[in-house]
This record gives structure tokens, sequence and C-alpha cells, in this order.
């Protein structure tokens, strides 16, 4: 059987999917559309079935992509995802709002489990629930209590599964549902729903409850302390993504390097020994090192998240994200930006109006994303001086905080100008439930930050390796012409007087800039000098446009940065004396900071790109996006280095 996990937002929704699911789930996309689709398979004593979380919404009309999803499964019987029975999860607390969705769906004659959910919330609210009347009013439910947070209630739901009618379905008259539908999504049903909801006295309160979210709420939402809290919560998550993700990815780094070193040696000589251990393994590190940042992020949002915190966020921001064409929902996304802006923009889907939510994809990749890290460490180590201000603050990590806040300044910036140009007919609105603070479960946080670890790992990991292994290729082989030019080197006094050390850096460098890449970076030479670059920087750009942190393994690929010394210290110290042609140091500061201006701004990835193309359903707002910020990375870059040379 397949059965739809339903129910409003907050009302956890998620906590019982993974208490029934476990890790035996799987992510995808709704047909046709980008909406995240989360299944799972449940296993009862008595058979096996198939949970769909579908998003949570608050009747059977949709507003938001997410709830019109649920509108067009549950309108169409014929749909693949159309469930054969309805697993409910109402809000124990706020029950009678929360039955208004679950009458819609038990009129349409679905076979009905009522999970009272959060039953513990209800009882510290010192609410009572009269079971025998909710009984009597769905007598064909099936209604029963949990608290999936600590795994209460598991065995009863499953018990009520393995007693539901699986020929139900096939017993349904598909013309009487569509016209059974169509009436119930009419506002004067509901209206006539919700107040014979409230008639029926389900709920009494045995005494005045002082809500503690309440006393909470007047500190972290208050108009001034709200975002010096917010503010001191981003600043502490960045401090601990750089402080301590550091660990695991010089680990992470350096067990490939010995992996790579390990196969040189074991292997024998040749192309295939060489694509392995310059190309493919390199390549694997390149996605694995970044997974330690990717995890902390999301480990903080998923802890925010379960614990009610970050709806506090989307409320408080909301009043100021309007006067830039935004709203509150749009933070997620930019927060989700900042780890990767594939699953941020993604996450845009919940914004309801259709403006509002366009430009929160348009400017996301404004946001600096983790993959930009790596640049960022490489370059302010490159040609910022490790000093301190006042005795206490980093220099170094100013410059990454203007970084971050320029691409925020940008992001907002462009908003404003949409709002301008891009017209629309209604106002947006911003309407949401603040939940309850709860203590965060463990295994819901656990389970999304290896969700989204996944999702990176594989998404952006296969255009990581391909590339790696693509500019391997380029770089490994060239026209036949330089053949001669190697022979030439041979030939020549210095080399002859040189250590073999210095011989083999000298054949590596002649041999890549006569490779195919070279010839090709020389091409575009042109066009980027004035920025401060030589054909070398432009290569590894390029190489970036799949995935920003490829940059700095492009540039240790041309630089012949190899073996067991491929670290990060090992080409600082080549870039640091790297020279022009006219003797002149190439990453000297305006160059530097040219570079760094360049990545806040420009869209160096194509994943992303596919992303909006997805959502936006058009080549347009992609093609838009990529020009837009290209000319502005463009521009800057070309300012910064000329002010500063």
């Amino acid at each position: 059987m397949k059965i739809a996990l339903l129910g409003n937002p907050n009302t956890g929704k998620s906590s019982v999917f993974n208490m029934l699911t476990g890790l035996r789930q799987q992510v995808g996309n709704f047909p046709g559309v980008t909406v995240e689709k989360k299944s799972g398979t449940l296993k009862t004593p008595n058979g096996k079935y198939e949970l769909i979380d579908f998003p949570g919404t608050y009747s059977l009309v949709g507003h938001s992509l997410d709830e019109q999803i649920v509108q067009n499964v549950l309108s169409d019987p014929s749909n693949q995802d159309f469930p054969d029975a309805i697993l409910y999860v109402a809000d124990s607390a706020n029950i009678e709002r929360n039955l208004l969705f679950f009458s819609q769906l038990y009129d349409l004659g679905l076979p009905c489990i009522l999970a009272l959910n959060m039953w513990d919330r209800a009882k510290r609210k010192n609410l009572k629930i009269d079971i025998e009347k909710l009984q009597q009013t769905f007598p064909k439910a099936k209604i029963l209590t949990s608290n999936a947070r600590v795994s209460l209630g598991k065995s009863r739901i499953m018990e009520a599964i393995d007693q539901l009618d699986e020929l139900a379905i096939e017993n349904l008259n598909f013309n009487e549902y569509s016209i059974q539908f169509n009436a119930l999504c009419q506002y004067e049903n509901t209206e006539q729903k919700l107040t014979h909801l409230r008639q029926l006295g389900l709920v009494s309160a045995l005494n005045k409850f002082s809500s503690t979210s309440r006393k909470i709420d007047s500190i972290l939402v208050h108009p001034i302390y709200g975002y010096l809290i917010f503010a001191f919560l981003l600043l502490t998550i960045f401090q601990f993504i750089f402080s301590f993700a550091s660990i695991p990815m010089d680990f992470i780094d350096a067990q490939f390097v010995r992996l790579s070193a390990w196969g040189a040696s074991v292997l024998p000589e040749g192309l295939l020994s060489n694509l392995i251990t310059q190309g493919l393994i390199p390549g694997i590190g390149g996605v694995l090192v970044f997974v330690p940042q990717i995890a902390i992020l999301f480990l903080f949002i998923s802890l925010l998240e379960e614990s009610g915190y970050l709806s506090r966020v989307v409320f408080i921001m909301d009043r100021l994200m309007r006067p830039f064409g935004l709203n509150g929902k749009s933070v997620v996304p930019l927060l989700s930006s900042v780890a990767c802006a594939i699953p941020g923009i993604m996450s845009a889907r919940t914004i309801t109006d259709r403006k509002e939510r366009l430009t929160t994809i348009f400017v996301a990749p404004f946001m600096s994303c983790s993959a930009r890290i790596p640049v960022y460490t490489l370059l302010i180590n490159l040609v910022i001086e490790p000093t301190y201000i006042w005795g206490f603050l980093s220099l170094q990590g100013l410059v990454l905080f203007g970084l971050y806040t320029l691409g925020i300044v940008f992001a907002l910036g462009t908003a404003y100008l949409m709002k301008i140009f891009i017209k629309r007919k209604n106002q947006g609105f911003h309407l949401m439930e603040l939940p309850e603070y709860k203590k965060p479960s463990l295994e819901n946080v656990l389970l999304n930050v290896i969700e989204k670890v996944k999702i990176f790992v594989l998404d952006a990991g296969k255009i990581i390796i391909a590339i790696s292994i693509l500019l391997w290729g380029l770089a490994t082989f060239g026209p036949s012409s330089r053949e001669n030019e190697l022979l030439k080197l041979h030939r020549s006094e210095s080399f002859q007087n040189a250590s073999e050390q210095q011989r083999q850096e000298s054949e590596k460098a002649l041999m890549l800039s006569n490779s195919y890449i070279g010839h090709f970076g020389r091409w575009m030479e042109p066009a980027i000098s004035p920025l401060g670059y030589d054909w070398k920087i432009g290569v590894a750009l390029l190489c970036s446009f799949a995935a920003r942190e490829v940059f700095v393994g492009s540039l240790a690929t041309i630089y012949a940065v190899g073996d067991e010394d491929q670290n990060q210290k090992r080409l600082i110290e080549k870039l640091k004396v790297e020279r022009n042609p006219e003797g002149r140091l190439i990453y000297n500061l305006a160059t530097g900071l040219s570079l760094l201006i360049f990545y806040v701004f420009a869209m160096q990835c194509m994943a992303t790109l596919a992303v909006v193309r997805r959502e936006t359903k058009s080549w347009r707002w992609p093609l838009i996006q990529l020009f837009y910020m290209g000319v502005v990375a463009y521009l800057m870059s070309l300012l910064t280095y000329q002010l500063l040379s």
C-alpha cells in the first residue's frame, strides 16, 4: 500500500516519518516539478508499505508550490503518487485548527489514521481532548496518540496501518470523488467546517496556562534584541565552521594525498596510472574535503529548525526583507545558500508569491557558499598579512567577513532593483504559525545532515570529479609541436646545470604551457589582463565554472604542485614568487583582491544554473543571471585592480 503522510506544518510530521522509516528513506522530486519528495519503506509484522511524506499544508487548497503539490496529487486519482490511505499527523496542543484539513481528507472517503502527536505538549498545557467524541465525529478513522520525538506510539501506528483496508481504493468511485474534492475546496464549505469543529467542544482547558514559548518570544522576537541575538548566533555558526571544520578537512586532504602518492608508487608508470593518481583520486578528495563544512552548517540550521527558533528568524526578518522585494521566508533559502546555493534555491519553493520567489532564486548565488571558502582562504593567506588590529581582531578574518558582507549587500541591492523593474498585480503576504519551542530530536537532526551531505557529494561531486579528470587530460595532452620545445629545453645550458627536482619542475611547466589548456589560456589572456590576471589564472577561472572550489585544484595542477607536497602551503609558496614576463609579481595585493571580488560576484557554478533552470522552467532567468553576475564581477574586479595597482 501507498500511504500519504499529511498534516499542517510544525506538527511533528518529519519525526513520525523518521520514526517509522529510519534510514530506509529516498529523496527525489515529484514528477514534473522540483518539489522534494521524501519516501520511505515501513516494515510491520504483517507487511511492507511505502510512506510518502508530503509538504505541510493547512487545507486542500494550495497557495505555495509545496501546497499545490498536495492539492494536485489528491485531486487526481490517476496520479502515480495518489495514496491508498492517509496517515494524518495533528498537533495535539492545536487540535481544533489541525482538524480542518483532516476533516476534508476524511470526507473524501479515503482510509484515514489520525495520529494525535505531541501528546505531551497537550498535557503540559493542561488541555483535555475528548477522544471519545472525536471518534464519534470521525467513526471510520483510526485515532491514536503519539509522541514521535521520543518514539512513543510507533507500535500503535504500525498496528493501525496493518488494519487498513487494502481494497478500499479499488472501491472508490472516481467521479464522485472528483465532485466531492471540488466541493470541499470551496471557501464557504471550509468556513462551515471550521465553525462546526469549534462548536463540537473537543478540547477543554483544565486551568489557565502561561506559555513558556511566549515568554521566550518576548526576547527572541523583540524588535531590537531579536536581531542582536540572531546576529550573535550567525557569528557563532561561522566561527564554528571556520575554526573546527579545518581539523577534519586537513585530515581528509592528507589521506588523499597519501593515497595518491601510494597509488603512484604501486601502479606501473603510464597514462592510466597518471589518470588515477593525478585526476581521479584528487577529484574525489576535492569533493569529500568540503563535507565537514557542509555538515557543520546544516547541523546548526537543523538544530535551529528543530527547536522552533528558525520560524522566529523568518518572522523577525520579514520586516527587514519587505523593502527589498523579499519576505521573511527568503531568509531560509539565503541562509542555506551559505552552504550551497543548490539546496538554497530549491528551498525557495515555499515562498507563495511568484515574484518574491523568483527574486530570492535570482539573488541566492550572491551569498558566499562553502565552495568559495577554499578560494577565499588561499587568496587571503596569499596577499593579506596575518596581523591583528587592537591585538585581537585578525585582519584576515575581517577581510573574510567583508567578503560575506559584500555578497549580502549586493544580494539585497539586486533584489531592490528587481522590485523596481518587475511589476506584479498583488502585494505578497507572509502568513505562518510560530511553533512552540522544543528540544531538538537528535535523530531528525542527524538524518537531515546526512541527507544534505549526500546531496552535495552526489550532485556536486560528479561535476567536480569530471572536471578534475578533464583538467588532467587537457593539461597532459597537447599539439605535437610541444615535443620540439621539450627537446630545446633539454639542450639548454640552464637545464643541464639544474638539479633533478628543478629539471622535473621545468619539464612540467613547459609541458603545461604548451598543452591544450595552456593554448586556450593564452587565447583568453587579453580579455582578463586588465584585471591583473595571466593565462594561468584564466584557465583556473574557467575550470572553476564547474564548481568554485576547483579553482584551487586547478592552480595546483597548473603550477605542478604534486605528489606528497600537494597542499595549500606549498601552492602559496609557489604563487608568492610567480612573476610575469616584465618581472613583476603576479599575485600582489591588487590581483589578489581583484580575484576575491570576482569570486564574490561571479556565477561560478554550472550546477546552480541547472537548478535555476529547473525551478523557473526556463533558460531565460539562468542566462540573465549568468550575464548579470558576470558583468558585475568583471566591472568590480576591474575597478579593484585599477585602483590598487
